[in-house]
């Protein structure tokens, strides 16, 4: 019987390459485009992969909202601002004249004792206040006063009624029992400045 042939250095080379590949994995030409495949791959799927949904807790700010009582009527718009003045010509001079602008004529309101004049502006009005009468509010604010100043703000409310209502169970001093027809021929009243923060506030039905 013939003696079997000698392995060939082909099969030793394979052998010792396959060794080799064991102990150091994708060393190889085609492990190597294998791994950066892979890794291409995997950054591929991380880009493409959608972020988690930021979800905000709500509760804090509908528990605030519970906490905050309904009103039966509601603040509207600045209507104006009233300003007492010692010489009631010459603050509207001043106005029209100087300032440009628009300037109504002088009405007498002897409920309250105050002649009026409204100054027109883009977004609200002035008010000039001058005393009517020896009991005039404005007479004695111009006594404490001498040159004139801002007198009071007056805000719109949408139903004069309930809001008089309201800011009495919260312990608001409202000056009058009852609503007064006011420059605009329509129901006003007015809440003590201690209890508005020094601010002489006047409330008109819109």
């Amino acid at each position: 019987m013939a003696a079997p042939a000698p392995r060939s250095s082909n099969t030793a080379g394979s052998a010792a390459n396959a060794r080799r590949c064991s102990k150091f994995p994708f060393t190889t030409k085609h492990g190597k485009q294998l791994r950066s495949t892979g890794a291409a791959t995997r950054g591929l799927l991380s880009r493409l992969q959608p972020s988690a949904p930021t979800v905000r807790t709500l509760s804090s700010s509908k528990s605030f909202s519970r906490n905050i009582p309904s009103c039966l009527w509601k603040l509207g718009r600045l209507n104006h601002v009233a300003i007492a003045v010692p010489d009631l010509e010459k603050a509207q001079s001043l106005y029209k004249d100087v300032l440009g602008a628009q300037v109504s004529e002088t009405v007498a309101l002897p409920e309250h004792g105050v002649y009026t004049v409204f100054v027109e502006l883009g977004n609200t009005k002035l008010e000039l206040l001058h005393p009517l009468g020896e009991k005039s509010p404005i007479a004695s604010f111009l006594q404490k006063n001498k040159t004139g100043g801002m007198h009071h703000i007056c805000i719109e409310v949408d139903d004069i009624k309930a809001a008089m209502t309201e800011l009495k169970k919260k312990k608001i001093r409202i000056l009058s029992e009852e609503p007064k027809i006011g420059a605009h021929g329509k129901p006003v009243i007015f809440l003590h400045p201690k209890d508005c923060h020094g601010v002489l506030v006047e409330l008109e039905q819109a």
